[in-house]
């Protein structure tokens, strides 16, 4: 006896009902017509995921239901096709007079346009990027289901990380462990799931099936590299990450007097591993196209100043987006040296992109000349360095209103947490593409894009000079040397910092026993305190580790604590 089960890795819309719901019956008919019997959708796949507030609505739990029927009315005539979908559901309680809405995360099990049951996610994480004890509330029941001969166990997503839920599905008969899931790509999660899973397949020997989303959605991405696993954990079948696929599967009953039942395993079903490097640029590519298109945005449009990231922020929206849909505006200043036009001019040529000139220098002088009896007397400092950033800004946000593109900003990690970008300046924009990539890992990611054309929209697309130059701010007169060392750390030694302490939770002291230097760590813990409310008025940007500013960092702006101060005696 053979099962062919097919898992839809699709890219669904948050709020698009009527859309999703369509995926969902195409993708079913689909998979009937090839010989699928079992069709898996992953986790809130009529919803979207994830909808945050969105579920607190009742309207929005109500339509969802209704997505639910409608999809089953349409698969009416699909005999013996089994189709799971997860969606949001529940209703209201009254308790003392007060009206309770009681939330589910949950998946319907539907045969040939009947709902067969509904299982109602038991475990609720409330980690990282989650949220799902603010909007769901647990469920506590089990779901083993038929489809093709076999008895399969239904989990969501968390589920599968502990072990009760699987448990309690052999329990009831399962042969094995269906997980759909929307869980968010971080740098590592795709081997994090499969070890864990494997883990939870040995752990109750049955072989599992794990369905996963792909796509943007607002700061996550979704990866996909659905997979199948053995009994034994070893590795039965996986899709490629980040591209939308009906991906097959065939489970096999053994002869009688055999035991268990496993995944046919096939080598061409199991998509070739990649580095770290090209799943962090799809990351990021998916994140930036997905954010565009499903907002609606025309294009994209950026300041290229000559610098490694901006030059970075050009290439992954080409990728994105290609070349037509992406503006890149050169706004030099008195400071700017010939080389940052040269190179801007350059990188704009080799990716095809509409590129512009637009001198600030007689609006700079503008400025000044406005503000000089203010500032007599007083020496030029960050102000008028602020001021040139600032006047980029707003004509960066003129043209995005004249002709609709989204401006992409162009500040990393290392420069987010230590407060080295400018409000209202290159912090104006609607979409940050690289904040939460740390700069030393700009420049290996720059290289790698150099060495690799996975789009073909042109190799070596960032000039090697603006790789290998030192950074500089460039908005100091007289001084033509000015690089980002003369007020930062070495980038090596700051992001080796706040790795530890800012993605990591370490404290000074375990930092400082690692072998970096007091004074440069208290520093660089200060910088990030001072510079929260900086933090908090930047625009949303796509999470790639497992710590970003962000849903993941939620500190206040307003604290007195100082973790340098030892203990603080009243």
């Amino acid at each position: 006896m053979t099962l062919k089960l097919a898992i839809a890795q699709l890219n669904f819309v948050v709020g698009d009902l009527a859309g999703n719901a369509k995926k969902i019956v195409d993708a079913a008919h689909e998979a009937y017509t090839k010989g699928a019997r079992l069709l898996l959708t992953p986790e809130l796949s009529i919803a979207g995921y994830a909808a945050e507030d969105l579920f607190l609505r009742p309207a929005f739990t109500e339509a969802c239901d209704d997505a639910v029927k409608g999809v089953a009315a349409a698969l009416a005539g699909l005999k013996d096709m089994v189709v799971v979908v997860g969606h949001p559901t529940g209703g209201s309680l009254r308790s003392r007079s007060v009206a309770v809405q009681m939330r589910y995360n949950a998946a319907s099990v539907i045969r040939e346009g009947r709902i067969l049951e509904t299982y109602a996610r038991r475990e609720l994480p409330n980690y990282q990027v989650f949220d799902e004890r603010r909007y769901f509330t647990p469920g506590q029941g089990t779901c083993v289901f038929e489809a093709g001969g076999v008895s399969v166990g239904l989990l969501i997503c968390e589920d599968a990380w502990f072990d009760e839920p699987a448990e309690l599905a052999r329990g009831a008969g399962a042969e094995v462990l269906a997980v759909i899931n929307a869980s968010p790509y971080h740098v590592g999660k795709e081997g994090e799931r499969v070890a864990r899973m494997a883990d939870r397949a040995r752990a109750v020997g049955l072989p599992l099936v794990y369905a996963h989303l792909v796509g943007g959605q607002d700061e996550v991405v979704f990866d996909g590299a659905s997979f199948a696993l053995q009994a034994d954990g070893a590795l039965a079948a996986q899709a490629e990450s980040f591209k939308e696929r009906l991906v097959y599967m065939q489970l096999e009953r053994p002869a009688q007097g055999a035991e268990g039942i496993g995944f046919v395993a096939e080598p061409e079903t199991i998509a070739p591993r990649r580095d770290a490097e090209a799943q962090l640029w799809d990351a990021l590519v998916l994140g930036v196209r997905d954010y565009i298109g499903k907002n609606g945005f025309p294009g994209a449009i950026l300041g290229l100043s000559g610098g490694i990231d901006s030059a970075l922020v050009v290439a992954i929206a080409v990728d994105a987006l290609g070349k037509d849909k992406v503006r890149a505006v050169m706004m030099p200043s008195p400071y700017t040296a010939d080389i940052s036009w040269i190179d801007a001019r350059e990188m704009a040529a080799r990716l095809g992109v509409r590129y512009d000139e637009i001198s600030i220098k007689h609006t700079f002088e503008s400025f000044k000349g406005a503000l000089a009896e203010e500032f007599k007397g007083l020496p030029e400092d960050t102000a008028e360095e602020n001021i040139q950033a600032r006047i980029r800004g707003t004509l960066l946000m003129a043209l995005s209103n004249k002709f609709g593109s989204i401006v992409l900003t162009t500040g990393n990690k290392s420069e987010m947490a230590t407060g080295y970008c400018t409000l209202y300046g290159d912090m104006a924009g609607g979409f940050a593409v690289i904040k939460d990539l740390l700069k030393t890992t700009v420049f290996a990611l720059a290289r790698w894009r150099n060495a690799h054309d996975p789009y073909g929209t042109g190799a070596s697309p960032i000039p090697e000079r603006i790789i290998t130059r030192p950074p500089s701010a460039e908005l100091r007169p007289d001084q033509t040397d000015q690089t980002d060392q003369d007020s930062l750390p070495p980038y090596d030694i700051l992001d080796g910092i706040l790795a530890r302490y800012m993605q990591d939770d370490e404290g000074i002291d375990e930092i400082i026993a690692a072998g970096y230097e007091r004074a440069v760590v208290e520093r660089v813990a200060r910088l990030i305190k001072i510079n929260e409310y900086k933090r908090r008025q930047a625009p949303v940007g796509i999470r790639v580790t497992h710590r970003s500013f962000g849903k993941d960092w939620r500190y206040p702006i307003t604290s007195k604590f100082n973790e340098t101060a030892g203990a603080q005696k009243p």
